[in-house]
């Protein structure tokens, strides 16, 4: 996690590569794209994470004199070679869509202009960074849109795959509409809420339950969250919850974010249980939290059932995304800059469809519908296009090009998604809070119809490309065929 020291947070071919490009005198700019091709987790959209720590990456990208003596001990590395990386710095463009946004697949998330060397070097952490928090984001936001409206904590940290899937992870989490985490560290470093209640040592450190139980409420009168299925949640947990509440009432202290917590057992039937009983006792307000491997297939179940759980704690499920543990982001070279300050586009073929790339110097806008806010299509065109929205606008689809629709002039506007993040290696963009971040999150969402959010065959957000795009890219098809 130290920014500081994540230069070599690369694959070693991308060191071999970049000596190539030395030794060769190639100093082409070039553009290389960031972007999925599926949606995580079969869903119909994807949340940007990441922005911020790649941001911190780049600004501190140098080779020390201790990562020179190590290339040098591989033995592949020339010594010239190793000269020019002790002043290296990164001096290209980053283009990104911020953290918070949607994102659909084949769509640039992030752009790089740079020099062939540089831009090649930071592919893999870049890639690292945004695949991770991207995969995370989206799952929180999965499993809060089944909560529906009830608060997620995050609190996965012991089974993250490592400090920095922990940390991240739980960043990530937030902005996909978490509430809250029990990691700490994530808390302090990214002002983060941090929440908790107590494991079952606790309960079965004491003589009896009633006494844990009364002994954290006298410690935390305003944060009493019990856990109440060390031993037997009908029979002794609950009675012995309500007895302390009822304690602390008839002592005048104000029940204020307190309640019970499950971790085991039929949560469906035991919530209903345990409300019937809370409310026969008066306390209608208390919460029912509940954990015990939870995802967002659960809770939609759950919630079907009619649990009467109004707090998720979800751990595993989400912090590994464990269902679809990689987010599948790529990283490929679109064009090279020509001698007049033009770009050639590139293009990489293959028998598998999805993997054709889209070739150019690009940008993304979003086109949503004036009478409803929502997205009515993403729109992949080249950097210097521009757009008239007074103007009718033909849309086609890239791959079934008969599926084709018209927006009226007027009916529309445009946003365009990728921001300037560096320019000629300097950072130009200011990261919001996570909990801003979250915010734009959540207004994000309510961009697309539930028929993009549902679990199960999900409508899809169109990504199409502009008509200057589309030809240009059948035009570098037929010159490539007619070489064959």
């Amino acid at each position: 996690m130290d920014n500081s020291n994540l230069t070599l947070l690369t694959d070693l071919y991308q060191m071999t590569m970049m000596q190539g490009y030395y030794k060769t005198n190639n100093r082409d700019v070039v553009v290389f794209d960031a972007f999925y091709r599926t949606n995580p987790c079969g869903g119909g959209y994807a949340v940007c994470a990441g922005l911020q720590q790649l941001i911190d990456y780049i600004k501190n990208l140098r080779f020390s004199d201790e990562d020179i003596r190590y290339l040098k001990s591989l033995n592949i590395f020339d010594g010239d070679f190793l000269e020019y990386l002790r002043t290296f710095r990164f001096s290209g463009d980053i283009y990104a869509i911020p953290e918070g946004t949607l994102i659909f697949p084949r769509e640039p998330i992030v752009k790089v202009i740079a020099s062939i060397m540089e831009a090649q070097l930071i592919e893999t952490a870049l890639l690292n960074i945004i695949n991770h928090q991207s995969l995370i984001a989206t799952k929180a936001s999965r499993v809060c849109y089944a909560a529906d409206g009830d608060g997620v904590m995050e609190f996965g940290l012991r089974r993250a795959q490592g400090p920095d899937s922990g940390v991240y992870g739980a960043r990530a989490a937030m902005i996909g509409g978490c509430i809250g985490t029990s990691n700490v560290l994530a808390g302090q470093m990214f002002d983060i809420p941090v929440k908790g209640t107590h494991a079952h040592s606790w309960i079965m450190s004491f003589g009896d339950e009633y006494t844990a139980f009364r002994t954290y409420a006298r410690l935390y009168p305003n944060a009493c969250i019990l856990l109440v299925d060390t031993y037997d949640t009908l029979k002794s947990g609950i009675p012995n919850a309500i007895r302390v509440f009822t304690e602390m009432r008839e002592s005048g202290i104000e029940l204020k974010n307190y309640g019970i917590r499950m971790d085991s057992g039929d949560l469906a039937y035991l919530s209903k249980e345990v409300r019937s009983m809370l409310d026969k006792a008066g306390f209608p307000d208390a919460v029912i939290s509940a954990s015990n491997d939870l995802d967002e297939y659960l809770i939609e179940s759950l919630k079907i059932q009619g649990a009467k759980i109004t707090s998720w704690g979800v751990g595993t499920n989400l912090i590994t995304s464990k269902d679809c543990p990689a987010f599948g982001g790529v990283y490929k070279l679109a064009a090279i800059r020509n001698a007049d300050g033009s770009f050639a586009p590139k293009i990489k073929l293959s028998e598998n469809t999805e993997k054709v790339t889209n070739p150019g110097n690009k940008t993304v806008y979003r086109i949503y519908s004036k009478a409803t806010g929502k997205i009515k299509a993403d729109y992949i065109c080249l950097a210097d296009e521009t757009f008239d929205e007074s103007k009718d606008l033909k849309l086609f689809d890239p791959v079934n090009t008969w599926k084709r629709t018209t927006l009226s002039g007027g009916s529309y506007t445009l946003r365009e998604l990728l921001v300037p993040v560096f320019k000629n290696g300097e950072c130009v963009y200011t990261s919001p809070s996570v909990m801003k971040i979250r915010e734009i999150c959540q207004q994000e969402l309510d961009t697309i119809w539930c028929e993009n959010k549902r679990f199960k065959n999900p409508a899809q957000i169109f990504v199409d490309l502009s008509d200057q795009l589309y030809h240009m890219k059948t035009e570098i098809f037929n010159q490539l065929h007619s070489r064959t």
